[in-house]
């Protein structure tokens, strides 16, 4: 009587797989795809198995579902925008939508000046792809947005039409010929048209300053900058000057008259002043004084008296009046010379001497004060805010002097300022760029900007980050920019992916130290060196088997079991409590069967307990094993059949192995 024994090791899949119930990778694949899909995210997946080869599919699948959508959103932007400019940051997120919407314009490109769709550039399998699936596309769509032009053609171009069988898109021209109409070309199958993008092809009349914008069977060309102030776009795209008089926007006074100029406007006095006024800036007439202004507007022995609009004439009085004194006689009065009376009248300024006064002529940068009558210092920067320098000005005697804020420097002319290239001091740690009026410092991958100085890069410790214990299944050791891996030194390999540790199959590889009388069997982290005598009376059956011998009807040689066999068990520690380990029944059942299971030996911890079952016996975990521990456990099976009675004994060899070991980051140690 045969025994079919199946080993369940559910959970533990990847140590033996004996008996284990796998899960396929198809429903790893699904759930990669499905959490791709709800979190666009696969740096969290779920554990649902232990197996490297699942959780290898159901990253590839999520990462999948992830490029898939990115290349959407690039093809997407590439057909609504007609250009890639958004995505010029080029990003580890946007590489793949960058690529796609790329590859997709290159398509669209090639549609719009005639070029087949399926090019021979070498630009990769996917971007040929979506290269021809654009071009293909816009072929397809200008082809059902085309008019039917031969339903608007006078009968001339309808006989004409009729030579062509009515393929053509546009017009025939006859002798079987299609032709389109202006701003149109002919495409490669001799019968549809396509837009010309004379912007594209250089073909468009913009002057500088326009920009080219391609319509449909044609263009237009737009002003880039506006005209300034004083002057209107026409329809025609020039600049017209506005006549601020006769829209009536201008500000001249009602005593004033305005006049048009280009870009501006003037203001002109209404009422011409005659003889003997002066006009000032609010259009009034002013008297002139010519006693003042002339120079000897009397003759000798008179007196000059300004009257309004003119001056009389009168003989000279004994009394002189200001800036005039009597002659050495007291017969007239002469001019006081103010220049050489008085010590430095004008400031250090020259002094011109005048009739009954004088003047100072000031200096650059000074105005006469005619109250004062002394020069004073011009504050240019008030006077001309904003245009004298372009950024700070500051006053001083006679003149300005102009600065620049933080980050300029004065340019050569005194007046502007030019950036200033922080740059080129070396100012950051490691990489630098400079901007308008200043300077940003950022770091290589690996290293974080200093929170303190923001110029000196710091290495990120990533085995300290808050994800940093995940990063590796044993150890990690931080370097700087970056970090690697470890494994235990015996047991374990690094595995591919630089982070997780491979067990050793030792039995495998041949590195095991078993004599050639010892079978190897592998566990985690080591192996083990097997062998086995079978008892007296009991013969070998292959590698795991004895099988007893006649008994000549020995009652105790039929006491004895039928068959024992060897198994091999090993899962780490911390199995759940309940896990069934081994099955063990009769090959098949026969209705009045007693069949009886109990472990008879190696069960001293009581870890370990039976459960009997329709066809047979399952032994399960009673108690949870928290430390590494072999086990050599005898499972006695009894069947009662037909009033006879049965043993079969089972040598079930456990070997419980440390759960894959984690060392904690200890910075220190590296």
């Amino acid at each position: 009587m045969g025994l079919r024994v199946a080993l369940l090791c559910s959970l533990f899949g990847v140590l033996l797989g004996q008996g284990a119930e796998q899960i396929s990778m198809e429903d790893c694949c699904k759930n990669g795809q499905k959490h791709g899909t709800d979190h666009e995210d696969c740096a969290s997946l779920p554990l649902i198995s232990e197996s490297t080869t699942c959780r290898i599919v159901q990253e590839q699948c999520c990462v999948t579902v992830l490029e898939d959508k990115m290349c959407t959103n690039g093809i997407n932007t590439a057909k609504d925008q007609g250009a890639c400019d958004s995505l010029f940051t080029n990003t580890c997120d946007t590489k793949t939508t960058k690529m796609c919407c790329d590859c997709c314009t290159l398509g669209k490109t090639a549609h719009e000046l005639g070029l087949p769709c399926d090019h021979n550039l070498s630009v990769g399998h996917q971007c040929n792809l979506v290269s021809r699936a654009c071009c293909v596309e816009g072929a397809t769509a200008h082809q059902r947005e085309l008019p039917n032009k031969d339903e608007t053609t006078e009968n001339g171009d309808s006989a004409l039409n009729n030579q062509c069988n009515g393929k053509c898109a546009h017009r025939c021209v006859g002798n079987d010929t299609c032709a389109c109409f202006k701003g149109y070309k002919l495409k490669p199958d001799g019968k549809s048209c396509e837009d010309i993008n004379e912007c594209l092809v250089g073909a468009s009349n913009c002057r500088g300053g326009e920009r080219c914008i391609n319509t449909e069977g044609s263009f237009r060309c737009q002003r880039e900058v506006s005209c300034g102030t004083g002057y209107e776009l026409t329809d025609s795209n020039n600049c017209k000057d506005i006549d601020e008089c006769e829209t009536g926007i201008h500000n001249c006074g009602p005593q004033f008259q305005c006049q048009n100029t280009q870009g501006s406007f003037r203001c002109l006095p209404k009422v011409q002043c005659g003889s003997g006024f002066i006009q000032d800036a609010l259009g009034n007439c002013i008297d002139i004084n010519e006693c003042v202004s002339q120079t000897g507007p009397c003759n000798r022995g008179q007196i000059c008296v300004n009257t309004v609009g003119s001056y009389t004439c009168q003989r000279n009085s004994v009394n002189c009046g200001r800036g005039y004194h009597l002659n050495e006689e007291g017969t007239r009065c002469v001019d006081i010379d103010e220049c050489k009376t008085t010590e430095n009248v004008c400031g250090g300024h020259a002094c011109l001497n005048m009739l009954g006064s004088y003047r100072c002529e000031c200096e650059a940068g000074y105005m006469f004060n005619s109250i004062t009558r002394l020069c004073e210092d011009v504050n240019e920067c008030r006077h001309y805010p904003g245009r004298l320098c372009a950024h700070k000005c500051e006053n001083t005697l006679g003149s300005y002097k102009c600065s620049c804020t933080t980050g300029f420097a004065l340019a050569a002319d005194g007046r502007n300022c030019d950036d200033l290239n922080e740059c080129e001091s070396t100012p950051c740690s490691q990489e630098c760029a400079n901007v308008y009026g200043s300077y940003q410092c950022y770091c290589r991958r690996g290293y974080q900007l200093s929170d303190i100085d923001g110029t000196t890069c710091e290495d990120i410790d990533e085995c300290a980050l808050p994800t940093g214990g995940h990063i590796c299944s044993y150890r990690c050791h931080n370097t700087p920019g970056s970090f690697h891996c470890s494994c235990p030194v015996n047991g374990y390999t690094l595995a591919v992916n630089g982070r997780s540790c491979q067990d050793i199959d030792e039995c495998v590889t041949g590195s095991h130290t078993c004599t050639e009388n010892q079978s190897c069997f592998n566990v985690q982290g080591g192996f083990r060196c097997l062998s086995f005598e079978c008892p007296n009376n009991y013969r070998r059956v292959g590698e795991t088997r004895c099988e007893r011998l006649l008994c000549n009807e020995s009652v105790e040689c039929l006491t004895m079991p039928l068959r024992i066999t060897y198994y091999y068990l090993t899962f780490p520690t911390n199995i759940p409590i309940f896990t069934t380990i081994f099955r063990m029944g009769p090959s098949h059942t026969v209705p009045g069967d007693d069949i009886q299971i109990a472990i008879t030996a190696g069960n001293e911890g009581g870890f370990f307990r039976t459960e009997q079952m329709p066809t047979g016996g399952v032994m399960s975990v009673a108690k949870l094993i928290n430390e590494p521990e072999d086990f050599e456990l005898s499972l006695e099976l009894r069947l009662r059949r037909y009033g006879a009675i049965t043993t079969y004994l089972a040598k079930v060899l456990v070997f419980v192995t440390q759960e894959e070991p984690r060392v904690p980051y200890n910075p220190l140690l590296d």
